[in-house]
């Protein structure tokens, strides 16, 4: 059988914008919690929080924010960024997601490359001095014509300055719209040269978040604990767009992820649902309070972002009460996801696959040197069809030619298998494959192998340079607390008779953390560069560049 597969059409797309649904949500649920922001302690009802986004889309329209015009919003997560996410959408303004991490000659590249009007950031958040960043770029960015800094009185103002406008100056942009028209730039972080600006819709985003949702039973009785970012899929699709599509209930812990407040949102607020990238799992699950912790409201969640190991969704599952939790698969291209494994799937399906394809989604696997859909059981590159698939990126047809094809199929750049049952497994990057003497090996198998050591917390595999096998294998490993420390002969050791000989690491590196971007993707690029460097190592290797699988 080829490996390919076409989701459910049951229930039936939203064919309708952000703002509409949005609108349809407060109607039902006016005085229902929609928005708990823990730093603060301050909520929202639907009601309410409905009325600050009306406020800020007037003050935004009479900023001379134009429909198609693109604000960019650069913070950490807090209840304004969620309120700048539904004012953009509600008047047809295109929002500009910017990494909070990003630093000025990132900063000025995506306020330049999308031509952004109008900015709302934070002054400062941890090492990150926004404000400084803005000005010391000034000259460098032509098109912004205001910075509106939302934790001052720029905020205040710019709300003030609307309040001239009629009551209905929101709605008579917000009825015009239509849901393919683009929404929200988001940069997606490549191993080389610029990001490029994935270019969603309304139709892509706030049917992946309902869809996303849908599939593991939000309803408004629900409670979900955001600690992803704002800025990429998982936090504002997903989550934020799943909320309000379901009428259920966002609560924010923190600006930045911290384990501890994050348990703490889920106790106090009692939610039923948390989203994490496996690293947060982890962290939550190694919190010197987590055994004490009343996790009992918890039922569901998701996990994305890179493939999750096997013994951290089993403590998903045993210690946090997520007995309908899910793994999601895809990337910010595809809105994002396109496989996720549903609330009713036994454990193996739930803890050794990528879930099957998504609702009103196509998926394949195809040999990357002819494009033929391989048999399934065989690797090759992923690839997905539908609603989904981004209108391309901003302002750059070529490279969205070599993205989508002329079928108009994502090309993902993922090495997957699909099973004969649909259900799919990501095994790395085409990019990321290490080739040893001419064997290819995925580094995700070894992990995964490598999991099941009894003092190894977290592990990475990466390809290395060798003069004579071309690449050799290198294990960056976390130790659990209190572990025997381990060396190259105890990995070999652990391995020996496990494995066949050229899939065992030659070299182990010991270290406290790995490198990450902000969404918990693994810089593996940085760690070959960091390995090559500390092993005295030069060859010609591969040069193979890419992150971890999974939502990007």
């Amino acid at each position: 059988m080829e490996s390919y597969a076409k989701g459910e059409t049951e229930p039936a797309l939203l064919e309708e914008t952000i703002g509409v649904n949005l609108e349809r949500t407060v109607a039902e649920f006016p005085h229902r919690e929609a928005l708990v922001e823990c730093a603060t302690g301050t909520r929202w009802t639907w009601q309410q929080l409905y009325r600050d986004v009306e406020l800020l889309a007037r003050g935004l329209i009479a900023a001379g924010i134009e429909k198609g015009d693109r604000v960019g919003v650069w913070s950490p997560n807090n209840a304004r960024w969620t309120i700048t996410q539904y004012a953009a959408a509600n008047i047809g303004a295109i929002l500009v997601n910017v990494n909070p991490s990003y630093r000025t000659h990132e900063f000025s590249y995506a306020m330049n490359q999308s031509g952004t009007k109008l900015l709302v950031a934070a002054s400062s958040f941890k090492t990150s001095d926004y404000r400084a960043m803005v000005e010391e770029t000034a000259a460098q960015n032509p098109t912004l014509e205001r910075v509106v800094y939302l934790d001052t009185d720029d905020w205040d103002e710019l709300i003030a300055g609307g309040e001239p406008l009629d009551a209905d100056a929101m709605n008579r942009r917000m009825y015009a719209l239509e849901p393919n028209e683009p929404i929200n730039i988001q940069y997606t972080s490549g191993t080389t040269g610029y990001p490029k600006g994935a270019t969603l819709s309304h139709r892509n985003i706030l049917n992946n978040g309902y869809f996303t949702t849908e599939l593991i039973g939000f309803t408004e009785q629900d409670r979900i604990c955001i600690p992803v970012p704002f800025y990429h899929c998982f936090g504002m699709v997903m989550a934020n767009l799943g909320c309000t599509s379901h009428g259920a209930t966002m609560v924010i812990p923190a600006p930045g992820f911290d384990p501890g407040l994050t348990l703490d949102a889920i106790e106090q607020e009692r939610c039923t649902a948390v989203y994490g990238v496996p690293t947060m799992f982890i962290a939550m699950q190694h919190h010197p309070s987590f055994t004490e912790r009343d996790l009992s409201s918890l039922r569901t969640g998701i996990m994305a972002g890179s493939v999750c190991p096997v013994e951290v969704m089993k403590r998903c599952v045993n210690e946090m009460h997520m007995e309908a939790a899910s793994i999601a698969y895809g990337m910010t291209e595809t809105s994002p996801v396109s496989c996720q494994t549903r609330a009713d799937d036994d454990l193996e399906r739930r803890t050794a696959s990528i879930g099957r394809v998504h609702p009103h989604v196509e998926i394949k696997i195809v040999d990357p040197a002819t494009g033929e859909t391989v048999e399934r059981g065989q690797p090759g590159e992923f690839c997905t069809r539908g609603y989904s698939v981004m209108l391309g990126y901003w302002d750059e047809p070529d490279k969205t030619a070599e993205a989508i094809d002329a079928d108009g199929w994502m090309h993902t750049g993922d090495l997957a298998e699909m099973r004969e049952d649909g259900y799919c497994n990501i095994v790395g990057r085409i990019k990321d494959m290490v080739i040893r003497g001419g064997e290819n090996i995925y580094p995700r198998e070894i992990e995964e192998f490598l999991y099941g050591h009894p003092d190894i917390e977290d592990v990475q595999v990466i390809g290395v340079p060798d003069e004579k096998y071309g690449e050799e294998l290198c294990a960056w490993i976390k130790l659990r607390d209190g572990a025997e420390t381990l060396d190259a002969d105890g990995v070999r050791a652990f391995c020996d008779g496990r494995l066949a000989h050229y899939k065992i690491p030659r070299y182990v590196m010991l270290v406290d953390e790995f490198p990450m971007t902000v969404t918990g993707k693994i810089r593996k690029v940085q760690m070959r560069e960091e390995s090559a460097a500390k092993l005295g190592l030069t060859g010609t290797g591969h040069g193979r560049g890419g992150a971890t699988a999974g939502t990007s």
